[in-house]
C-alpha cells in the first residue's frame, strides 16, 4: 500500500504524528508534500476557523518548533506517536530522514509540479492532514482516493467546528474517515469511530487534541483494512449532505463547552463497516 501525506506544515504534528504512526505500522509513505510554515492561505484559513486568539497561538507554535528542538508538544496526546529512540520528532522531515522517504515544499498542492510529483510517487492513497482545498486533478490522483480524518460524525454534523456542533447536537463525540470529493465533508465514509471515555475532557480545546490523537490512532486501523480489503466507502445520503455547519460563534463555544459535563448522547450506529 503506497501512501502519500499532505501537510499543511514541515511542523505540523498532526502530520508528524500521521506519518512516523503509518510508518511504524507498517506503511511507510512513499513521500510527503507540505506548504511552507506559517504559509499564508493556511493563516487566513484559520483565521476564520479560530479567531485572532488562537491563530498567533498556532503561529507561536510553529516558529518555536522550527527553532527549538526541545520545544514542549502543543498536543499532549500525540506525544507517545511523536516519540522514536532518540527523542521526539518535531519536523516531517525527521520524520522523513528517519523511515527514509522524501519531502517536498510546495506552495500550492493543487499546482502541476505537486500533481506531477505525486503522480510520480504513485500512491493509492493519500493522507490529508491539512493544507489547500484540494482541486478533482489531485482527488484523481491516488488510486484509491484521498483520506481524511474529520473530528466528528459523518454526515450528520458537517463542515467547521465539528466537536462543539456535536456538543450542542447532542452528537456522540468522535471521528470519521473517509474519502475526500469536491463538496465539504460529503465523499464516502469509510469507518466512524466513537470517542472512548467521552466525558472529563477540560475544555473544548483538550477534546479537539484528543479527537486529532484518535484520528491519528485509527487512520493505520482504516489503511490496514483497506489493503486487505477489509473495508468498503459507503456513500452519504443526498438529503444530509445539505447539512453542513460554520464556524461557531463564541457564544455558542461558551454554550458548548458547558455542555462537556453533562454530555451522554445515545449512541448512534456505524454508517460503513468492514
Amino acid at each position: 500500500m503506497r501512501i502519500v501525506i499532505l501537510a499543511p506544515s514541515l511542523y505540523s504534528e498532526t502530520a508528524c504524528a500521521m506519518a512516523a504512526h503509518l510508518a511504524h505500522s507498517g506503511y511507510v509513505p512513499a513521500g510527503a508534500i507540505a506548504l511552507p510554515t506559517l504559509d499564508s492561505n493556511t493563516l487566513r484559513r484559520k483565521l476564520g476557523q479560530w479567531g485572532a486568539g488562537r491563530v498567533f497561538g498556532y503561529a507561536r507554535g510553529k516558529l518555536l518548533a522550527r527553532e527549538n528542538a526541545k520545544a514542549s508538544v502543543a498536543n499532549p496526546y500525540l506525544t507517545s506517536f511523536l516519540r522514536y529512540e532518540s527523542g521526539s520528532f518535531r519536523s516531517l522531515r525527521e520524520v522523513g530522514q528517519h523511515y527514509d522517504f522524501p519531502i517536498a515544499i510546495r506552495r500550492d498542492q493543487n499546482d502541476d509540479r505537486s500533481i506531477a510529483l505525486l503522480s510520480e510517487w504513485s500512491p493509492d492513497l493519500i493522507v490529508f492532514t491539512g493544507g489547500n482545498i484540494l482541486r478533482q486533478p489531485v482527488l484523481d490522483v491516488p488510486r484509491l482516493g484521498v483520506l481524511n480524518v474529520h473530528l466528528g460524525f459523518l454526515p450528520e454534523v458537517r463542515g467547521m467546528s465539528a466537536p462543539e456542533w456535536s456538543l450542542l447536537k447532542n452528537v456522540p463525540l468522535g471521528i470519521t474517515i473517509h474519502y475526500m470529493d469536491a463538496g465539504i465533508d460529503t465523499g464516502p465514509v469509510l469507518k466512524r469511530f466513537e470517542l472512548p471515555n467521552a466525558q472529563g475532557y477540560t475544555s473544548l480545546v483538550d477534546l479537539h487534541n484528543r479527537l486529532v490523537a484518535f484520528g491519528v490512532e485509527k487512520i493505520a486501523e482504516v489503511v490496514r483494512a483497506l489493503a486487505f480489503g477489509l473495508i468498503s466507502a459507503k456513500q452519504q445520503s443526498q438529503v444530509d449532505r445539505d447539512n453542513q455547519f460554520f464556524v461557531m460563534h463564541e457564544l455558542l463555544q461558551r454554550r458548548a463547552a458547558a455542555c462537556l459535563s453533562r454530555h451522554h448522547p445515545p449512541a448512534i450506529p456505524e454508517v460503513a463497516r468492514g
